[in-house]
């Protein structure tokens, strides 16, 4: 019975009608398969990580990780004993890290600074810089723009952001972010400059550039982002800081209980940000997509908006948007219809 409720949710009648042709006329392990065929093509992706996360059994046990050469980089466990830098330096091109747990730095977790770079299945949290009332940064990764790839991976407890490329604003390229779980929270205990209870980090992204040149291309798809509300230690909190030379497509993604969901900022003296928004929701906000300095392109498509979003939408620095559209507003469904819960 589920299936056939998830095939006339999709509206794909025509399947429908074609499985129960071929229930009639089949056995019934062929009809199984095509039911099962036809509401893995139908159903939605949901957002967040989509499979497990983090070390698999015997994990090799390091202090700090330095990747000079290509090939797959596998099941270490990264505890950085407080030291600063970047935990796990990638200065290779051609590489993959798969099922790593990267923790306990007052540093990045990880530095990319080589190109057709894969980050997969990683658990990356407590990168703590500073104190929370001095807030200094530390990131859950970083480097430089190239061909990127983080997927599969859940980053939290981070100073800085959970994912900010590039610091030193020298290098173009792109960078795919998908199926990721980017969240901030309270924390269960205290840690070296911080106490329990205190809520630390930036933003889930933030996007630095050269101020002119070729773009940097940004894609986010299906990702999970929540908990980037204040009280913080910044004044504006946003769970995507989408800003300086880049052309961004956000897609399918789930943000919730942030004070900002959506930041994408228009020119200024360091380039601006050409946005793209589609099929995305936002629930228990502050503010849903915060436009500032009159960005120039401005999409929004299907947007979901669902319970505890305050404000949908707000203009700073400028009310006249030239290159906006918005269409195909709707309320959201539950969110837990949307978000798959974060693998173990």
């Amino acid at each position: 019975m589920a299936h056939w409720q998830a095939c006339s949710r999709s509206g794909n009648n025509m399947a429908c009608r074609f499985v129960e042709k071929r229930h009639m006329k089949s056995t019934a392990a062929l009809t199984l398969l095509l039911i099962s065929a036809s509401f893995a093509a139908d159903a939605p992706k949901l957002a967040g990580t989509s499979g497990k996360v983090g070390t698999d059994a015997q994990p090799k046990l390091v202090h700090r990780l330095e990747i000079t050469k290509p090939g797959v980089y596998e099941n270490f466990r990264v505890d950085a004993q407080g030291k600063g830098g970047n935990i796990v330096k990638i200065t290779a091109d051609d590489v993959t890290l798969r099922n790593c747990e990267i923790f306990n730095s007052t540093g990045n977790g990880v530095g990319v600074f080589g190109t057709r770079v894969v980050i997969e299945n990683c658990r990356i949290h407590h990168l703590l810089n500073g104190t929370f009332e001095k807030q200094n940064d530390a990131h859950g990764i970083t480097g430089h723009w190239g061909d990127v790839i983080i997927r599969n991976c859940d980053i939290s407890h981070v100073s800085g952001d959970c994912i900010q490329f590039d610091p030193d604003r020298a290098s173009v390229g792109s960078l795919t972010i998908e199926h990721c779980h980017l969240w901030a929270g309270p924390l269960a205990e205290d840690a070296p400059g911080f106490k329990a209870g205190q809520n630390p980090g930036e933003n889930a992204f933030d996007s630095k550039t050269k101020p002119d040149g070729e773009r940097c291309k940004l894609i986010i798809r299906h990702c999970y982002m929540h908990g980037w509300n204040q009280p913080g230690q910044i004044t504006t909190r946003a769970a995507l800081n989408l800003k300086e030379h880049i052309d961004a497509e956000i897609s399918n993604c789930v943000f919730d209980d942030n004070e900002v969901a959506i930041r994408a900022r228009g020119p200024g003296g360091r380039g601006n940000a050409h946005v793209t928004i589609k099929d995305c929701t936002i629930y228990n906000t502050q503010v849903g997509v915060r436009a500032e300095d009159k960005i120039e392109q401005l999409n929004i498509s299907g947007m979901g908006w669902g319970a505890g979003v305050k404000s949908c939408m707000e203009r700073h620095n400028g009310k006249e948007l030239p290159g906006f559209e918005n269409t195909g507003e709707h309320d959201a469904v539950p969110i837990s219809e949307l978000i798959r819960k974060p693998a173990p």
